[in-house]
């Protein structure tokens, strides 16, 4: 009898996670070639109002763009209204922003507001509303519900319940920072080395969220993606060397390349609350919302990976050398992205 230490339970679902693992990087390198139409679809559009004089409004329009196409959708009012401008249109890289200013016949409050052509799409829209009383009104429209009622305030639980929902949205559909958690899980075999590990993540991520969100700190954008690319692509090296019997600052301190890291990732989630706007009157409240989702969503992935991979354990045996696939699986689905990005920024 062999006196090798049996392997821990969460050691031996650990393992099994490989194998999932394994299979969610070959799904996202499947839905590679069409993962730029499926990022147009699902970033969100934005309409922000303000009241700027009694029932004289401005209103700016974001629609998602991809090349010079944009999403066909149109920000409608029920009431009767007047033009007091032309509609200025000009394009921000990824979006398309609409500026104009309108007259409101009718009062704000009690009328309904419809992002026509939403029905027709897989994206949100997020509405800002901030009248001259100082009232402000946020709400989400789904394809399925593309209209709401305006009411005359809103309160601060409706505030957070919706950037609560746009942060886990945000995660769910953001496949590089969930590779990089699920790489971060294959790294790291201990329960306690795991918790630690994630929480300087997140500890990092939301510092740097917060710094750029409100202007302290600003990385522009695109190198920030490929640098989350690289991110993902280095630690799956480093599952590889753990698996040959090496040692790396990765392998024996996961905790501390997962805070280096998470600053990096902090400046990707920054970019799309950027994208999505911030209610200026509950800037702080959005934000605390904002991150209490995405850890949501964060959360919701580990405990989801982790029940399978002890599923999958009861009815299958893991093939040798899964470990090392999945490094490698996810490895190359990184360095796709990274590529691509790097495209991006020079043609």
């Amino acid at each position: 009898m062999s006196g090798r230490p049996r392997p821990s339970l969460f050691v031996r679902e650990a393992c099994s996670a490989a194998r999932l693992v394994w299979l969610v990087a070959l799904t996202v390198a499947a839905m590679l070639f069409s993962e730029a139409a499926f990022a147009h679809e699902v970033r969100p559009a934005y309409l922000s109002i303000r009241e700027e004089a009694p029932n004289e409004l401005r209103v700016l329009f974001k629609t998602p763009m991809q090349g010079d196409a944009r999403l066909a959708l149109k920000a409608l009012f029920s009431g009767r209204i007047e033009m007091m401008t032309p509609v200025v249109s000009h394009p921000t890289g990824d979006a398309m922003v609409q500026t104009w200013r309108i007259r409101t016949l009718e009062p704000l409050a009690g009328q309904t507001v419809l992002i026509d052509g939403l029905q027709n799409t897989m994206t949100d829209a997020l509405v800002h509303l901030v009248l001259a009383n100082g009232n402000t009104w946020t709400a989400r429209l789904t394809p399925g519900t593309p209209s709401a009622l305006i009411p005359a305030s809103q309160s601060t639980w409706g505030v957070f319940t919706t950037y609560v929902r746009q942060g886990i949205e945000h995660i769910a559909f953001g496949f590089d920072h969930l590779l990089f958690v699920a790489a971060l899980i294959l790294i790291v075999r201990d329960w306690r080395r795991l918790v630690k590990a994630v929480t300087a993540f997140t500890v990092a991520h939301s510092i740097t969220l917060t710094c750029a969100t409100l202007g302290w700190v600003t990385l522009p954008s695109r190198p920030v993606e490929v640098m989350i690319a690289i991110s993902i692509v280095m630690v799956a090296a480093e599952i590889v060397r753990m698996e040959r019997g090496q040692t790396s600052l990765a392998i024996t301190s996961p905790w501390m390349v997962a805070f280096a890291f998470g600053l990096l990732h902090g400046f990707g989630f920054a970019g799309a609350l950027v994208e999505i706007g911030l209610p200026q009157g509950d800037i702080p409240l959005a934000l605390v919302a904002f991150n209490f989702g995405v850890e949501l969503g964060q959360l919701a992935f580990i405990g989801a990976l982790l029940t399978l991979a002890h599923v999958v354990r009861r009815f299958a045996a893991m093939p040798r050398g899964a470990a090392v696939a999945s490094a490698y699986a996810i490895g190359i689905v990184a360095a796709f992205w990274c590529v691509q990005r790097l495209d991006a920024i020079f043609l």
